[in-house]
């Protein structure tokens, strides 16, 4: 069996020494083989391994998530399935941005002001760089910051339009409970809350009911958050966060994390 060192690979592949130890360390690729004196060899199957890493790195996977796809039940062929329909996913979406830059340019060379509409077209759905960045700097080490970070970049279009109508299901159903006069202890109004935590913990990362807490205070202590709510209806963001607390005592949830 033809086995390579650490030096050979990092010669052929380009990944450097640093890098496969960093692999090894982690239990990410772990070498098959070591010669007598306890140096790394790589076998065939670590190189096929290698390579399923090298590329859900370029697709900007973290490593835990890499590590957990790779010691799944699938075998070489899934994994490059998968890596396909993501790659095509995203050459979709740059195609579109590469058209309407084109069409831009064609404004501007036609000294044709831009539209609204115009305009939008280049910012994409739910552009937001400045909250971005500051959501990154408060939690980008967070497990929930990297794990939405690794499960939204994945993300389509038609992704991100499912996400705006169920949050926009979830907002009514709070809505609907407060405008009928239900108070937030009520099924109604729970309901709502648990809907809005299954919400986010299926799309974006995994929240039970007592970090759920967490995160309704917030809403309340954030002036940019309470204004979300409150454009929506008037003392929203107080009843969504009592609904959260009551649907979190309700399934006996700690008041603390």
């Amino acid at each position: 069996m033809t086995t390579w060192t650490v030096g050979q690979v990092a010669d052929l592949f380009g990944v450097t020494v640093r890098t496969l130890h960093h692999y090894d360390e982690i239990g990410l690729l772990v070498p098959s083989e070591r010669s007598r004196a306890g140096y790394r060899h790589y076998t065939d199957e670590d190189l096929v391994r290698l390579q399923q890493v090298v590329v859900y790195r370029r697709l900007e996977l973290p490593l835990d998530e890499i590590a957990t796809l790779l010691d799944g039940f699938e075998d070489a062929a899934d994994h490059l399935r998968r890596q396909r329909a993501t790659v095509m996913t995203r050459l979709d979406e740059l195609r579109e941005l590469v058209s309407a830059i084109d069409r831009a340019l064609e404004r501007e060379m036609n000294d044709r002001p831009a539209t609204p509409d115009d305009l939008k077209e280049l910012f994409g759905d739910g552009f937001s760089d400045e909250y971005q960045q500051e959501a990154q700097e408060r939690w980008g080490e967070s497990d929930a910051w990297k794990q939405s970070a690794a499960r939204t970049k994945r993300y389509t279009k038609a992704d991100w339009a499912e996400v705006k109508a169920e949050t926009e299901a979830v907002n009514s159903a709070f809505v609907r409970a407060l405008q009928s006069g239900e108070p937030a202890t009520s099924e109604a109004a729970m309901d709502a809350a648990e809907q809005h935590r299954r919400h986010i913990h299926d799309r974006f990362y995994d929240l039970d009911h007592t970090f759920h807490r967490g995160l309704a205070d917030m809403y309340v202590a954030d002036p940019r958050f309470t204004k979300t709510y409150e454009d929506i209806a008037p003392g929203l963001a107080a009843y969504v966060r009592d609904a959260i607390h009551a649907n979190a005592d309700r399934h006996g949830a700690a008041t603390d994390r």
